[in-house]
Parts: C-alpha cells; sequence; structure tokens
C-alpha cells in the first residue's frame, strides 16, 4: 500500500511491499518516483520486502527549494529506514542518481548494507557535461519541465526503446509533472558530489551495471566506478539509461541472481 510518511524533517511517499523476511531498498533516479520499478517490482516482491519511495523533491514527497546536499540525501533514507523499522541490514538497489546515493550510502553506513546494486551510478558530473547541467537546471526553474523534455529523452531515453508507445509516453508523463524548482536544485547537488574517495570504503559485496546505449553514463565511464569498488562485478546490458524501465528483463536477469546467490 502506499502511503505517507514523516521522516527526517520532510515527508515521504512510500510503498512497504512484498513477502520476503529481507529487504530490498530501490531508489529512483533523476526525475523518477516509485513508480520507477514497476517493471520489476512484482518479481522482486516474491523473495523480498520492499521499500520504494520518492525521493524529496520528486513524485508526491515533500518538495525542496533553496540547495540541497547530498547528507541530507542520505539522512532522509536512513530517517526513513528507522521511521519504517526495517531491520538492517538490507539491500539497496539505485538507478542513475539513485544509484549514486546507493553507493554513497553504502560507504558511509557499511554496517546497514547487504548487497548493493548500482545501475548506471551518476556520482557528480564529468567536466565536458558540467555546462549542460547547468543550463538545464537553469532553464527548467525558469521555464518549467517542458522547456527541457526533448533534449534530456533524446540522451536518456533513445528510440531503439520506444517500441511501447504507452510506456514511453507514460513515463515521459510523469516526468514532465516533476517540481521545476525542486528538479533544479538536485541538478546542481550533482556539481558538488564526488563519490571517487568514497568507492573504497564499500565492503558489500556490489553489482554495477551499465547500459550499452546509455550516452549520458556510457559503459566506459561505469566500468572505472565498478574497478574502484573492492571485488565489484560489473556486467553490461542492451540498455540506455534507465534499465528498470527500458529493459525490465535485463535487469531481473543480473539482478535478482545477485541478490539471492547467498540464500
Amino acid at each position: 500500500m502506499i502511503d505517507w510518511i514523516e521522516a527526517n524533517e520532510a515527508v515521504f511517499r512510500y510503498e512497504l511491499s512484498g513477502r520476503g523476511t529481507e529487504t530490498v531498498v530501490l531508489i529512483h533516479e533523476l526525475g523518477g518516483t516509485l513508480e520507477s520499478w514497476d517493471r520489476v517490482i512484482s518479481e522482486l516482491q516474491d523473495h523480498f520486502q520492499i521499500l520504494r519511495y520518492d525521493q524529496r523533491g520528486f513524485g508526491l514527497s515533500e518538495k525542496t527549494r533553496g540547495t540541497i546536499s547530498l547528507d541530507t540525501v542520505l539522512s532522509d533514507l536512513s530517517g526513513l529506514i528507522s521511521a519504517l523499522e526495517i531491520n538492517r541490514p538490507f539491500n539497496m538497489v539505485g538507478a542513475s542518481l539513485g544509484g549514486g546515493i546507493a553507493l554513497a550510502f553504502a560507504s558511509r553506513y557499511a554496517e546497514q548494507v547487504c548487497r548493493l546494486v548500482s545501475c548506471n551510478p551518476a556520482v557528480g558530473i564529468r567536466p565536458e557535461r558540467r555546462s549542460y547541467i547547468m543550463q538545464r537546471a537553469d532553464t527548467i526553474e525558469a521555464e518549467g519541465m517542458r522547456s527541457f523534455v526533448e533534449q534530456t529523452f533524446n540522451n536518456s531515453y533513445p528510440e531503439r526503446f520506444r517500441g511501447d508507445k504507452e510506456q514511453f509516453d507514460r513515463y515521459r508523463r510523469r516526468w514532465l509533472a516533476n517540481d521545476p524548482l525542486g528538479f533544479a536544485a538536485i541538478n546542481r547537488m550533482l556539481f558538488d558530489m564526488e563519490l571517487t574517495e568514497d568507492f573504497g570504503r564499500i565492503t558489500c559485496p556490489t553489482l554495477v551495471m551499465a547500459g550499452l546505449h546509455d550516452e549520458l553514463l556510457p559503459p566506459a565511464v561505469i566500468k572505472l566506478i565498478a574497478e574502484s569498488i573492492p571485488g565489484a562485478q560489473y556486467v553490461e546490458v542492451n540498455s540506455g539509461h534507465f534499465i528498470a524501465v527500458q529493459t525490465p528483463e535485463e535487469m531481473l536477469e543480473h539482478v535478482l541472481p545477485f541478490l539471492l546467490s547467498d540464500k
């Protein structure tokens, strides 16, 4: 059942479901919502209790104004886990920005994380993309989400994955419904994210996934992240930036065996 709860001085929309004794926490991408996991959640629920939520500023969680830091986002997740009395350690699966958040959380709260999957993780902004991200934040803040929808989806949701038009349209409409000020604030948060030094502190089994057709975070970039995490597994899948949305079967093929491997 979808509900709302207050944690870390903010209100979060969340869903706690599934039948397992272990918990998997799903952390969505920049501009996403808990619905970003709709195409993979049913199979995960057969094995685990699943927590998915709208991050602060997205979906129907409390909106944010001004600046927001990674420390706040990590405290949000820690507070949500505590408020919902989730047993620890738990598993984490994150996508894009959510993948970066999962890596940061696992490095700083190592004793709380059992296994970790990070899909196309955003861990900062590469130099060649800094001007684009700043332009996107400024434009969206001033003119709204629709002002940058085409540029965003040309890179993140290429034509080859738009065969299911209904699915693409649904995702696009959810993205357009984002709060522009909150979206801009989270974009700017990326400018201050630098997680390179965090990777070596991740101690849990980790799977890093890259989309072969991801133009935002290409496999060469993601592979370097995987190689910086002690013992991490790395896999490339025939997908774009939003693996759980665009190719859920590809994602489950790798994620389920990994999460279940110690059973």
